[in-house]
């Protein structure tokens, strides 16, 4: 079997498995942004949520989780990110998000 059949059999799982695939930037039409949560802003916790964010081919966000970030800014990141909207895609894609918390 040669490297360009390989790569077509390939494709052709990720297509017909509907298996999410890693995106190439596609962009929000809609952010909310998230609010600082107050115990986080008198503890003066500051820095950096990284999510993984799963959206339909439609642009609607269906899952996301936390794959690093202090406790105490993680929830208002996941609600903000649930409200974003994306453009629309021939298939579902995973977006890799990063939410910055400064005061």
């Amino acid at each position: 079997m040669s490297l360009r059949c390989i790569a077509v059999l390939v494709l052709g799982v990720l297509v017909f498995c509907n298996v999410p695939i890693q995106a190439e930037n596609r962009v929000a039409k809609k952010r909310v942004q998230p609010s600082y949560p107050e115990l986080a802003r008198k503890m003066h916790v500051a820095g950096s949520v990284k999510l993984e964010v799963e959206v339909d081919p439609e642009g609607q966000v269906k899952d996301v989780k936390v794959t690093s970030g202090h406790a105490l800014l993680r929830d208002a990141a996941v609600s903000a990110v649930k409200n974003w909207v994306y453009e629309k895609a021939p298939a579902k894609s995973t977006e890799m998000i990063e939410i910055t918390f400064q005061q």
